[in-house]
């Protein structure tokens, strides 16, 4: 079988809230439905929701005070290690609509860089989640004019 498109990618985070906050307030996605895992967590989706998609970003929550349920099912990490994407540059989606973003960045304090691709047509909006994950977004050029 052939692999297909990304479905999701996951964040271990002691702060669930405030990633719930960010990618709720600035990326605008939605909590939908997740299974009961024994540990805290979200999931967030952008669009369709379960059983159509698994969402598109997974919050794992750390309980310091019960982390046998996520240590069962996922296994350890160091907390040292909870930052950032580590070997994974960055997560990036296509997206529309760049003047809202930049004013729902800024009104969430969030500091973001920008560069137009040259040749693609792509202009590019990088920024960082509460746990340094960074993100780009992708528009069309002709956004930026």
């Amino acid at each position: 079988m052939p692999v297909g498109k990304l479905d999701h990618y996951s964040i271990r985070t002691l702060d669930v809230e405030a990633s719930r906050r960010f990618y709720t307030g600035v990326m605008g996605f939605t909590v939908g439905f997740r299974p009961p895992f024994k540990f805290p967590g979200l999931w967030l989706y952008n669009g369709a929701q379960y059983p159509e998609t698994t969402g598109v970003v997974h919050l794992i929550g750390i309980d310091r005070n019960d982390p046998q349920g996520l240590k069962d099912y996922l296994g350890d990490r160091d907390l040292e290690s909870l930052q950032g994407t580590g070997t994974v540059d960055h997560m990036a989606f296509t997206a529309t609509g760049l003047a809202d973003m930049r004013a729902r960045l800024v009104e969430h304090g969030v500091a973001f860089r920008e560069r137009t691709v040259p040749s693609l047509g792509i202009h590019q909006v990088f920024f960082e989640d509460p746990s340094g994950v960074t993100l780009e977004l992708n528009y069309p050029a002709a956004e930026a004019a």
